[in-house]
């Protein structure tokens, strides 16, 4: 018997943060590409590189809310298109992954070598940057905490914005020392902040496609809870998973006593998992003491 319907999309909410974000990225992105190329800092393509990353992965996001609040028309996904945007947090894990390893390669590259760098269109494009990213931090911080997609894309403005200040800070430093080691340095060290973050993020995105029990839930609190209502006797079947951000799902086999209180059962099971456990949606089977048709899975 069904519970627990009427749910909420976290990611769909957000949108308009993600469309100002990608607009303001998308054109630095372009600026960031030009002036790198000019002044032959490594630092700066690197940035650019995770910019293309932020570009992309923000469209990405963007469709994927679209998809994502899509009604059903097949009969064929039973749970609609949520997951839509799990697998666009998966992209952009794969494209910070495949900007950190360039970054690392090229910068590794480098070393022993003299390349020339000018250090003035690093520092000016790095101050631009920052402010931009600071601004497209500022909308994403919110929504980073209800979704999953969101949050992908905040962290990766996040690296971008760690990345902004690098530049500056090589810029100054290959200024001041006349030493372009600094912008191959810096570089090094954006590729392994971004590849950091971007396996903290995948872990995650893992977590959720591996039907893994929410993190900020405990399946032991869950089946004891269950089994302090009155009238139930066992839990068992219980299983606990996130179908996308904000939208925790569980199922579950209660046993109870009294099979008149069934209506009651499972109005307080429901209230219990949505309020105390942020269950958004529960499928919960109730069954009489007596009942010896059901054994319990080994999964």
């Amino acid at each position: 018997m069904g519970a627990g319907h009427g749910h909420g999309h976290a990611g769909g909410r957000h949108r308009w943060r993600l469309a100002v974000s990608f607009v303001l990225i998308g054109g630095f992105f372009i600026v960031e590409l030009v002036y790198g190329l000019i002044s032959g800092s490594l630092a700066l393509l690197s940035d650019a590189g995770h910019m293309a990353a932020d570009v992309v992965t923000l469209g990405a996001a963007l469709l994927a809310t679209r998809i994502a609040t899509r009604p059903d028309t097949t009969g064929r996904r039973s749970y609609g298109s949520y997951r839509a945007e799990v697998f666009a947090s998966l992209l952009a894990v794969l494209m910070m992954l495949g900007v950190a390893v360039y970054v690392v390669t090229e910068a590794i590259g480098r070393i022993g070598t003299t390349a020339e760098v000018s250090p003035d269109p690093m520092l000016v494009v790095g101050a631009i940057g920052l402010v931009v990213n600071v601004i497209a931090l500022l909308l994403l911080r919110s929504g980073a905490a209800e979704s999953l997609n969101v949050k992908g894309a905040y962290l990766e403005v996040v690296a971008d914005t760690a990345g902004s200040v690098g530049v500056i800070v090589a810029g100054w430093l290959v200024a001041a020392t006349g030493q372009p080691v600094w912008d191959t340095a810096v570089a090094l060290a954006i590729g392994v902040f971004v590849a950091v973050r971007a396996v903290g993020l995948g872990r995650q995105v893992f977590a959720v496609l591996g039907q893994h029990v929410p993190a900020d839930v405990d399946p032991a609190a869950v089946t004891a809870d269950l089994a302090a209502i009155k009238g139930v006797r066992d839990v068992h079947d219980l299983h606990l998973w996130t179908l996308t951000s904000g939208m925790n799902v569980a199922t579950a086999h209660l046993v109870i006593g009294d099979p008149a209180d069934n209506h009651a059962t499972l109005d307080q099971a429901r209230h219990l998992l949505q309020q105390r456990h942020g269950v958004a949606h529960a499928t919960l089977q109730v069954e009489p003491a007596e009942h010896k048709g059901c054994d319990e899975l080994g999964w």
